[in-house]
């Protein structure tokens, strides 16, 4: 592309509405342009980026034997309500009407029509395995969409489906897909960790992530510094505290504790320290209320709060609800008298002696223990905190922030059993389809980059993701010798595929290259006053150093890095 005359430019400050890094450069660099919030286009350069992280994508995928298809967006909303998923996704789905009020939503995922595509060809089990796969797009009406690219309304999704006829055969898809995405990521050149994590509305026996490491990651990485360890916090396990306390048992005691409604409150007004207390937090599971209880200085996980009740809805009760149960304001609810169900963390068997809420206003019950109350059900429900004991070999755990970029399920027959997707076994008998589910965010992985090789002059896109391998800067427009060489380059490098950019705008030399790494072009030649001396300036974008060579070793050199 040479820029005079085609649709190209950049914007010299950052962008109030986005708060990100890489939401900056992309816009910054007229990669992306934002139309609402959480809603983009894709320009020129974008579109280029985005196609070649696509072409990467589609090739490990292809390489496994995968076949591309590409699903309708618009799907009837009975395909989601017969799967049991409508209620599931709820608000997040965007529905219409046709105009004979027919209803439709925008397909925020897609298993339900790749199980409606497998069933055209499976009728034995001699029809699989096989695995599809679409680039396409997805719609999600996100509450808060943020990030730039990270967190939308509408964006890209690689999402592959295998079918097998059991868990076994599952098993040698999954690990055909994982080793894809590997490979997908390591060509991409990111940093990414592979943790274990919550399956979701997915459903399955088995989710992992495939997690970029970046400091704007929405997700909390735990991870282990001696061994492979790797979770998403949501399912990350807590090991149990162990204690040697002999503490004897006194008798429970209430307390005035006026106007000190939360753990930092009652600790500064006891003079006490938070693991000396135990929060009871009122939750709404399912439209049934719980009194949840941790130690008071952990965090109640709602994902794991949710495994154990079985509940797919889970939230903190309204404060006029907990006022209604505890007969005190909030922040005094306690487990002794309460009438809903106790659920109880584990750690809070090694606790002795500690402080409760007294469901009554401004007074807490000091001394209480496990002969104070009785609990209904008893779990791993609290996040593991940095420093917290590895499950797998006891060293200490660490934090990471992540950018999810990709995902693995085992699905088993979740999706076939609703929507009827069997298939005859040897013996003539019916069985469901045995589904596995891998997705990859293609504007993630964009962003992802960004965040983490982004520098204070602009993007450093990996040579294969750049939109352009290498930019010519000419300096002078109006000099015939540099016109020409420039020219020279541009169309030889372009004639033997290396995708070239010729900046021939009639502008400052330093606005030319501020664009160059503000775009993250790889490889920079300046053709200025040196071409008289047959010589050309060459530079890396990852590099401070330039170095002077001949014209006619600007091929070969550049050749070395394709």
């Amino acid at each position: 592309m040479k820029l005079k005359d085609s649709f190209f430019y950049t914007i010299r400050e950052d962008i109030k509405d986005e708060e990100s890094k890489s939401g900056k450069l992309l816009v910054r660099s007229g990669m992306v342009k934002k139309v609402s919030n959480g809603i983009y286009m894709y320009m020129p350069l974008g579109l280029k980026v985005l196609n070649n992280i696509n072409n990467i994508i589609r090739e490990e995928m292809n390489n496994t034997g995968a076949c591309e298809v590409l699903m309708p967006c618009m799907i009837p909303e009975d395909v989601y309500v017969n799967s049991g998923r409508r209620d599931n996704f709820g608000d997040s789905m965007f529905s219409l009407q046709d105009r004979y009020k027919r209803d439709y939503v925008l397909g925020p995922t897609h298993e339900e029509l790749f199980a409606v595509a497998a069933s055209m060809k499976i009728k034995s089990y001699k029809d699989m395995p096989f695995n599809l796969y679409q680039i396409g797009t997805k719609y999600r009406d996100e509450p808060r969409p943020r990030f730039g690219l990270i967190r939308v309304r509408e964006f890209a999704m690689k999402d592959a489906y295998s079918f097998d006829i059991d868990e076994a055969g599952l098993d040698v898809a999954y690990q055909k897909m994982f080793n894809a995405y590997k490979k997908i990521f390591d060509r991409m050149g990111i940093d990414y960790k592979i943790v274990k994590a919550d399956t979701g509305s997915m459903g399955g026996s088995l989710s992992e992530e495939f997690q970029a490491v970046t400091e704007i990651g929405e997700d909390t990485l735990v991870l282990c510094h001696k061994c492979d360890y790797a979770s998403n916090i949501e399912v990350s396990a807590c090991i149990p505290y162990t204690t040697n306390n002999k503490e004897t048992l006194l008798s429970k005691e209430l307390v005035e504790t006026p106007s000190a409604g939360t753990i930092e409150e009652v600790v500064k007004y006891l003079g006490l320290s938070a693991d000396k207390f135990v929060k009871t937090l009122i939750y709404n599971c399912d439209n049934k209320f719980y009194a949840v209880l941790v130690p008071g200085d952990r965090d109640v996980n709602e994902v794991k709060l949710g495994k154990l009740l079985g509940a797919s809805e889970v939230a903190l009760a309204d404060f006029a609800d907990v006022e209604r149960i505890t007969n005190a304001k909030v922040g005094f609810a306690g487990p002794i008298d309460i009438n809903i169900p106790i659920i109880m963390d584990n750690n809070i068997e090694a606790m002795t002696n500690f402080i409760v809420g007294s469901n009554k206003s401004d007074y807490h019950y000091k001394n209480v223990n496990l002969t104070d109350f009785k609990y209904d059900q008893k779990g791993d429900i609290i996040n593991v905190k940095e420093g917290d004991k590895c499950p797998k070999c006891g060293q200490p755990l660490y934090f990471k922030k992540g950018i999810e970029i990709g995902n693995t399920f085992k699905l088993g027959t979740k999706y076939s059993i609703s929507l009827g997707l069997y298939y005859l076994d040897q013996n003539n008998q019916s069985n469901p389809v045995v589904m596995g589910s891998y997705g990859i965010g293609p504007g993630r992985v964009m962003a992802s980059i960004v965040e983490q090789m982004g520098d204070d002059k602009g993007i450093v896109w990996p040579y294969n993701i750049a939109p352009y391998k290498v930019g010519i800067v000419l300096i002078d427009v109006h000099d015939e010798e540099q016109v020409k060489v420039a020219e020279y380059l541009y169309d030889e490098l372009n004639g033997m595929g290396i995708e070239t950019i010729l900046d021939n705008r009639d502008t400052r030399a330093g606005v030319k290259f501020n664009d160059m790494d503000l775009i993250g072009t790889p490889i920079r030649i300046v053709v200025g006053k040196k071409v008289n001396e047959n010589m050309v300036e060459f530079k890396l974008r990852t590099s401070d150093e330039s170095e002077d060579i001949k014209v006619e070793k600007v091929i070969e050199k550049i050749k070395s890095f394709s």
